[in-house]
């Protein structure tokens, strides 16, 4: 037995083929130990317990539950969130220690088909919202077009208006002007003109200037009418549009919020009830070394 460190003598010429074997030799003995060290490795994963596999599937499907989908469409999501979902199910049925009972996978068969329907019909609203929304800015363009109109026509009713009113008043103001000459007249100032022609001037003066005062009010009350009569076209026009809108408003809230992260979790949730009403029926079932 040599102890110590003991200096390398230099082999031989002939030597060589047997130190090259003793090498091929070295490495198969130590493929030989890796395979005898990986055996216990590879059999303390089957050796997996119940409750080791249960609480990681629990986990991974308490996290598929609460998964947020980053940005719309959220439908482009929902196949692989479906996948893996199906994955986590298949790889917890499939695990030799856990030997699923036939309610368990009926269970679960009907919680996977109802949450792909309802996302189904997610996916349908959200193709079906998309389109809507490509109509969202005509329904814009055409309040934008309603407003133009209305303010347009406002424009020239008041336009008519303040025309007929300018009118009106330079005549009115003129008829003063011809009134307060009459009453110069009663005074003395034009005492040429006799009582009777000044009378009968100031009877026609007065006459017209009642009815210029008369036609300005028609002119206030026709314009009166005519605005609320352009009011009430205008909302009638309007106010469908805006309805339009708000519901278009509504669809881009919808679109910015993951309408199906309730439905998966609410699905999520009743995989974990199934799975822990399984467990709590294996674990009632007696023992097979009971008598």
């Amino acid at each position: 037995m040599f102890m110590g460190y003991q200096p390398r003598v230099k082999s031989p010429r002939g030597a060589i083929h047997g130190y090259n074997k003793s090498l091929r030799e070295k490495r198969k003995d130590r493929k030989r130990v890796h395979r005898r060290v990986g055996r216990p490795i590879l059999e303390e994963k089957l050796t997996t317990t119940e409750r080791e596999v249960s609480d990681h599937t629990l986990k991974r499907i308490h996290t598929l539950g609460i998964q947020k989908f980053g940005s719309s469409p959220f439908s482009e999501h929902f196949d692989r969130w479906l996948a893996n979902a199906t994955v986590v199910l298949e790889e917890f049925k499939s695990h030799p220690n856990i030997g699923v009972d036939d309610q368990f996978v009926t269970e679960c068969s009907q919680i996977i088909y109802g949450i792909k329907h309802k996302l189904e019909d997610i996916r349908r609203r959200e193709t079906a919202l998309d389109q809507e929304l490509n109509n969202l800015s005509d329904w814009r363009s055409r309040l934008k077009q309603i407003n133009k109109e209305y303010a347009t026509l406002t424009g020239t009713i008041k336009a008519q208006r303040n025309r007929q009113i300018r009118r009106l008043y330079t005549d009115i103001n003129r008829l003063k002007k011809e009134q307060d000459k009459i009453i110069r007249m009663k005074t003395g100032f034009f005492r040429g003109v006799s009582r009777k022609k000044r009378e009968k001037k100031e009877i026609e003066i007065t006459q017209e200037l009642n009815d210029k005062q008369s036609e300005l009010e028609l002119v206030m009350l026709d314009t009166s009418v005519k605005q609320k009569e352009l009011r009430a076209n205008y909302y009638e026009k309007r106010d469908p549009v805006l309805e339009e809108i708000k519901k278009f408003r509504g669809i881009i809230h919808t679109l910015e919020t993951d309408g199906s992260l309730e439905e998966r979790w609410f699905a999520c949730e009743a995989l974990i009830d199934a799975i822990n009403s399984f467990l709590q029926r294996k674990a009632a079932l007696p023992s097979e070394g009971a008598i």
